[in-house]
C-alpha cells in the first residue's frame, strides 16, 4: 500500500524537495491515517474526500473521519459551497510553517537569497525561451500543431515546475523578509502593556 502512495506522491506536480525527501518516511510502515494527514497537509488546492482517499490509498469513510478531525483541529478547512465538499489546508499556516522550516533548517539568509535569485532566473529564462509571461500562457502554446509529443510533455513539465517555483518564491521571500521574526526563541515572548 505505502509503495503505491510513494509512486503517486512522487509523480505529483509541484512537490518540494523536502516533500520528496519524505519518501523515506513513507517507505516505513505508515497507517492510512498517517497517509491521509500527509496528503492533506500537502494540498495545493481544495480536494474532495475521494481524491484524498485515492492519493492516500485508503478507503473513503476512514479518510473522511480523519479529515473532519483535521477540520476540528483547525488544520484543514472544509468548503461545502460547491457540488462536492472539498478540504484544503490553511495556506497561511502552511507558508509560515515552511518559512520556519527554512529558517530553522540550517540555511543562512544569504543561501536563501541565492536560492530566490536562482528561481527568478529560471522563470525569466522560460519567459524568454517561450516568449510567454505565465505557466498558463506556456500551456496555451500546446495548441501549436507543429510541436511533437516530447515537446508538448516538456512544456507541460515546465509549466508545472513554473507554478511550483512561483509558490516557492513567495515562501522563500517571506522567510527572508521575516528572518529575525522567525528566529527560534528560548525565552517566552513578553507582552507589551
Amino acid at each position: 500500500m505505502a509503495s503505491t502512495y510513494i509512486k503517486i506522491q512522487s509523480e505529483r506536480c509541484g512537490m518540494t524537495g523536502e516533500e520528496l525527501d519524505s519518501k523515506s518516511l513513507m517507505e516505513r510502515q505508515t497507517t492510512g491515517e498517517d497517509r491521509v494527514r500527509m496528503t492533506a497537509r500537502q494540498l495545493s488546492e481544495p480536494r474532495t474526500v475521494n481524491w484524498i482517499a485515492s492519493e492516500a490509498d485508503w478507503s473513503h469513510e476512514p479518510t473522511k473521519r480523519v479529515l473532519e478531525r483535521l477540520v476540528d483541529d483547525g488544520i484543514l478547512h472544509r468548503d461545502e459551497s460547491g457540488t462536492h465538499t472539498t478540504y484544503y489546508p490553511d495556506y497561511r499556516r502552511q507558508a509560515v510553517q515552511e518559512a520556519m522550516r527554512l529558517r530553522d533548517g540550517g540555511h543562512t539568509v544569504e543561501e536563501l537569497t541565492d536560492r530566490l535569485a536562482d528561481m527568478k532566473t529560471r522563470i525569466r529564462d522560460w519567459e524568454d525561451e517561450f516568449d510567454v509571461e505565465s505557466p498558463n500562457q506556456l500551456r496555451g502554446t500546446l495548441a501549436d500543431e507543429s510541436l511533437d509529443a516530447d515537446e508538448e510533455d516538456h512544456r507541460r513539465e515546465i509549466a508545472c515546475e513554473w507554478e511550483h517555483l512561483q509558490r516557492r518564491l513567495q515562501i522563500v521571500g517571506f522567510a527572508i523578509r521575516e528572518w529575525d521574526f522567525l528566529a527560534p526563541t528560548t525565552e517566552p515572548a513578553e507582552a507589551n502593556s
